[in-house]
């Protein structure tokens, strides 16, 4: 026997050629000892298994930043100085930041293990003459493969045999219909979604019954190739994760300038070694913000929980705030942005008159209209006549909702669904019609003529009889013409229908006539008489025009990626607001041509990609992102998995997304409700935003240490603070605080605000403006403080503590400055965010600990302050919270017309 082997292109070989090259017999199928031969030849029909990654391999990845090497050193020279209290605390917050991170990864062995299960079935075949059952694992080339309506397709697989075969392959193509399949040779340069003669791996038969010689096992397949695609994908870095990149790197140098700056200072005003080195430690420790890792995270988790209460599955923390940074949103159109469910819209009876379809989906409900007016169709005996005709020459079935699901569901075709649907909207009962007219003969449907046929009562002793033929509009009109009706006119409303995005079938009635099946649909030729055009839809889903609009309003794009016709996808887009006047529309031939170049230039104007397979989705998320897009991709079908897993930010469909899609993306939307991703870039934005108060309020609180240390250095004082003090500030009093700060709601105007540039800096230039604001104010007047009370002769260890004092109460203003870039304090309900009010508490109760507890006098070399001088520090240490009320309440007076101050949240200008 020929040896076989993995055939490019199958589609495009005569059936003779094809088994020849397979080596196969197509009525006998293989013997069990070919099969033994090949299965060692090419390996089990499965994916190969990975090895997962060990639990310390993901945990070590977690430390791979900067700012943690900045913090193990410092830990480990403050445990060579003594200091093992420091070091250990130091090691406990990066340990835990590792931890939580460690438990959300796991990503890709999940995805790998889903793209499997599309294996994990058992198909019939023909083997040594005889049909078994085998498992789809041991499928090999040149297997024969017997197939029905329901079964899934084990294999790729070229069809030998066809009788009204139909496939649904929207989980692999995004074509939200069956695909119609026969026998036929297509051209070798056909997409995925146009080889008709071809049934899947992972795809199943909603209809008819037919033969087909495996062509491609395990990767070889089309589900192989983007399990491929999927596992070789890298993920990007997520802004945030470039940012800290970035800001980590700067820091590093940041430290070691100030490490040596101190040291040297100190050596130089004569002060002990051993002091001005673990000063100068602390100060080091003080400038790294040993908080903001396990603020990130915390941030990071709190918004991924907030996440899951609005349906949207969080799968790996950095994605919470990169969805906040999207710029543009690839959206799939079936089940996406659409319902996934066929709905009849517009009728058009033969004597030219539109009847409007109200309702969506599968359920029966919504009234039927013409010219405004409610039509009965007991009253419109035309309309009748044609609702009945389509529940007839129909083989679907709607269940209604059962304890299992609440809605309406259709069995069989979702186009002859919705006939069923639209006949229950006027009063029409299908399975009582279908009882007074049983079927008694049938045409399937047929490829090259585009039409069925049904005959129902038999004409035989009194029983009426009714033949109803349903096909394409030309077609079906062809062979109306001379009967009475119009043609032209009726063309020319079918027409109108297609370009509302219509999917349009024509109906029509052969009389006085019994269905001779021998003769085939020739007969109805010049003999019909017209009923009517159907026109039907994909309904969008009735959040998404909104959400469009929301998303244009935040600066998003969104771009529909459909494995549709063109001009479908693009009237659909121009339905919900994604394609604007100008707009264009590309199929995947054209995207193929396309240089890549080129490409990049016309992303811009390019609204639908329209018969698109997975590597061309890869490439145009690749492409987006080459121009500084975050570009979030959502989809759920197979096809969809590895864009998803290369884009910044993969969002799935968890209720008709495949497990592949789930696995592949980063988010997984619940409830396919698309307006979840909107609240999901909400929540980012305001994880983000929160943040970056987090940031400003740590470098604030360090810079007034750091430069309140120098002065004194510079100018000759003692040091201001104990390197204790130093490690307080920073471990107790902003710890009480920091964390809390993450808590903050949102201001209001989250998503009317442009999506952040991936290349923009973790402290921006109007927040560096606000950060040498605030850091000007607290040192002069903690510098200020520290000198009067030395001049005044007041005892130096009183001194010191009412400093270490002003620095936490400086701080705790600087926590109520942060909370908004323009919203004064006493207009941003403090008392909202329970958390900070009660962080703010304990860090009071703890500073008074520290003070006036003996031994923890001794410990953090503080004397008991008297009572009346905290008054005192109070109003000095507010003067950076009127300095930067001031600042907030002139940034309100020049962003509102004439110049009168608002209390609303104004765009960020400093």
């Amino acid at each position: 026997m020929q040896r076989p082997c993995f055939i490019a292109d199958p589609h495009q070989l005569g059936v003779a050629e094809l088994v020849g090259r397979l080596g196969t017999d197509p009525g006998r199928g293989l013997t069990l000892a070919e099969v033994q031969r090949r299965l060692a030849e090419h390996g089990p029909n499965e994916l190969p298994d990975e090895a997962p990654k060990p639990w310390w391999r993901i945990l070590l990845r977690q430390f791979a930043s900067p700012l943690i090497y900045i913090l193990f050193v410092a830990s480990v020279i403050s445990l060579a100085m003594g200091h093992a209290s420091d070091a250990v605390v130091i090691l406990v917050v990066v340990a835990i930041n590792a931890v939580i991170g460690a438990l959300q990864e796991g990503r890709a062995e999940h995805s790998m293990s889903a793209l499997r299960k599309l294996s994990a079935l058992r198909v019939r075949v023909i083997r040594e003459g005889a049909e078994t059952m085998v498992e789809a694992r041991d499928l090999v080339p040149g297997d024969v493969l017997l197939l029905a309506a329901g079964d899934a397709v084990g294999a790729d697989a070229r069809l030998l045999e066809a009788a009204s075969v139909e496939a649904t392959e929207a989980a692999l193509t995004g074509e939200s219909l069956p695909v119609i399949k026969d026998t036929g040779m297509v051209p070798a340069d056909s997409v995925l979604a146009e080889r008709g003669n071809m049934v899947h791996a992972g795809t199943h038969l909603t209809a008819g019954r037919g033969r087909a010689v495996v062509v491609a096992t395990g990767l070889h397949t089309e589900v192989g190739k983007i399990a491929t695609m999927t596992a070789s994908a890298r993920d990007p870095m997520t802004p945030l994760e470039l940012r800290l990149h970035q800001f980590g790197q700067w820091l590093v140098a940041t430290a070691v300038v100030l490490f040596g700056l101190i040291l040297a200072f100190g050596l130089w005003r004569g002060i002990p070694f051993d002091s001005i080195f673990m000063v100068a430690i602390s100060q080091m420790v003080s400038m790294v913000p040993e908080g903001l890792p396990v603020a990130m995270t915390i941030a990071l988790a709190v918004g991924m929980q907030r996440m899951a209460r609005r349906g949207a599955i969080v799968r790996r923390l950095a994605a919470v705030e990169t969805l906040g940074s999207t710029s543009v949103i690839c959206s799939d159109k079936t089940g996406t942005l659409t319902k996934n469910e066929m709905t009849v819209v517009a009728l058009c009876l033969a004597d030219g008159r539109r009847v409007e379809v109200a309702g969506a989906g599968y359920a029966p409900e919504g009234g039927l209209r013409s010219d405004g007016a409610v039509v009965d169709a007991d009253a419109l005996p035309a309309l009748r006549e044609l609702l009945e005709a389509g529940a007839l020459c129909n083989d679907a079935r709607l269940v209604p909702p059962d304890a299992a699901d609440a809605r309406w569901r259709a069995l069989g075709d979702p186009t002859e669904a919705a006939l069923l649907t639209v006949a229950m909207k006027a009063g029409i009962d299908p399975d009582v019609l279908r009882r007074q007219w049983p079927r008694r003969a049938e045409i399937p449907f047929e490829a090259g003529a585009k039409m069925m046929a049904t005959q129902h009562g038999s004409g035989v002793a009194g029983e009426a009889v009714r033949v109803v033929f349903k096909g394409a509009p030309e077609r079906v009109l062809g062979w109306c013409d001379g009967t009475g009706v119009d043609v032209a006119v009726m063309v020319r409303a079918a027409d109108a229908m297609g370009t509302e995005a219509l999917r349009v079938l024509a109906v029509a009635v052969l009389d006085d006539a019994v269905l001779d099946v021998r003769a085939g649909l020739e007969q109805g030729r010049g003999r019909l008489r017209f009923l009517g055009l159907i026109g039907q839809m994909d309904p969008p889903r009735d959040e998404v025009v909104a959400m469009v609009a929301e998303c244009r309003a935040a600066g998003i794009r969104p771009v529909m990626v459909t494995g549709d016709h063109k001009a479908t996808g693009l009237a659909v887009a121009k339905m919900l607001g994604i394609a604007r006047p100008g707009d264009l529309a590309i199929d995947g031939t054209e995207l193929e041509e396309l240089p890549e170049q080129d490409l990049r230039a016309a992303l811009g104007e390019i609204s639908v990609f329209a018969r698109v397979h997975p590597a061309q989705k890869l490439r145009i998320v690749e492409a987006l992102q080459s121009r500084g897009e975050v570009v979030a991709m959502t989809g759920d079908g197979v096809n969809d998995a590895p864009a998803l897993a290369v884009a910044d930010v993969g969002v799935a469909m968890g209720m008709t997304g495949t497990e592949v899609a789930k696995g592949a993306a980063k988010i997984v939307i619940s409830d396919d409700n698309f307006a979840t991703i909107v609240k999901a870039v909400e929540e980012g934005r305001l994880v983000y935003r929160n943040l970056k108060k987090v940031v400003l309020f740590l470098f604030v609180t360090s810079l007034d240490e750091v430069a309140v240390l120098m002065l004194a250095l510079v100018c000759g004082y003692p040091l201001p603070l104990a390197a204790v003090q130093i490690l307080w500030i920073n471990i107790v009093t902003e710890g009480t605080v920091t964390v809390n700060l993450i808590m903050d709601g949102p201001e209001g105007d989250e998503m009317t605000r442009p999506p952040i540039p991936r290349r923009e800096p973790l402290i921006t230039r109007p927040m560096l403006v606000r950060l040498m604001l605030m850091t000007g104010a607290s040192v002069a007047a903690i510098f200020g403080f520290f000198v009067w009370r030395l001049s005044s002769g007041v005892p130096f260890a009183l001194v010191q503590t009412e400093t270490f004092t002003l620095v936490a109460i400086s701080q705790w203003f600087n926590v109520l400055n942060c909370r908004s870039e323009t919203r004064s304090v006493f207009g941003a309900d403090l008392f909202r965010n329970r958390w900070l009010v009660g962080g703010l508490l304990l860090g009071n109760l703890l500073h008074f600990w520290v003070v006036y507890h003996p031994a923890m006098n001794r410990i953090f070399h503080t004397v008991p302050i008297p009572m009346e001088d905290f008054f005192l520090l109070g109003l000095v240490g507010s003067s950076v919270f009127w300095a930067e009320e001031i600042r907030k309440w002139w940034v309100r007076r020049r962003s509102v017309p004439g110049g009168v101050a608002a209390s609303a949240v104004a765009p960020s200008v400093a």
